[in-house]
């Protein structure tokens, strides 16, 4: 069922939250710039063995408010603890993508591991998202060509083969998010750096990052196995961007164990 969460006066976001009563609960972060409607292939298999799954869209993205500012780690953040609180969510593994990763890593650290019992980091955008040269080439895109900046975006994402309709609908997936949001989260990823915040994971980390990856090299997963403690790494050798679907049947199978 999906329904809005307040996470500050008049900002909502849209929370999917797939079978309530189930026994272990795992919260979903997407990427930019899309949304939770990204892990269609977790939702299809999880829910029904007794998982609950809990998707959550970032403010600027997907059927969440699209306010004009609070696009830093730690009201993203903020957000979430909100969400986990409101749920009242205990204990949960969060499972960051990419952005979604940097925006797990700024949950553990600034709310020290709150209510937390496993991390999972996928194709994560840490310690550093963007340099400066790919930021200045999405901006300029996002303020003069959205939809052609998006589809390049995704002309990136797959090592794997995929069709003309998939691609159609990952690109919807991006064209819901607001301009605006979709250019503060590119400045975020320039400015950021996670460094300081990975020595204060506490909870077990799964890294998981796909060896073809072309957005975030995988050198940076092994980089955060190296100052994450209690981490392991899974490198998926048949994924780019998105080993949550280009292999998703080992993907899921991780994530179960």
């Amino acid at each position: 069922m999906g329904y809005f969460v307040n996470v500050e006066p008049d900002i909502n976001l849209y929370v999917e939250d797939l079978n309530p009563s189930g026994n272990k609960t795992i919260v979903f972060l997407h990427g930019w710039p899309f949304s939770h409607k990204q892990f269609e292939y977790q939702f299809n298999v999880l829910p029904s063995m007794g998982y609950r799954c809990v998707g959550i869209d970032w403010r600027g993205f997907g059927d969440s408010d699209k306010p004009i500012d609070g696009y830093n780690f730690d009201r993203l953040a903020d957000d979430v603890r909100a969400v986990v609180d409101t749920l009242k969510l205990d204990p949960f593994t969060l499972l960051g993508h990419s952005t979604g990763g940097a925006i797990a890593v700024r949950y553990a650290a600034r709310h020290h591991n709150h209510q937390l019992s496993k991390l999972v980091l996928v194709d994560a955008a840490a310690p550093k998202g963007f340099t400066k040269e790919t930021a200045k080439r999405l901006l300029a895109g996002t303020f003069n060509d959205r939809p052609k900046m998006i589809r390049d975006v995704i002309d990136t994402f797959f090592f794997q083969y995929v069709t003309t309709p998939f691609s159609d609908w990952f690109f919807q997936l991006g064209l819901q998010a607001a301009s605006w949001s979709t250019a503060a989260i590119i400045i975020l990823l320039r400015d950021e750096n996670l460094d300081a915040d990975l020595p204060k994971i506490g909870a077990p980390t799964l890294i998981i990052h796909g060896i073809h990856d072309q957005v975030i090299p995988f050198n940076q997963a092994k980089e955060l196995h190296q100052k994450i403690r209690h981490s392991h790494i899974a490198p998926f050798r048949y994924s780019g961007h998105a080993a949550f679907w280009e292999e998703r049947d080992k993907f899921n199978h991780l994530l179960i164990n």
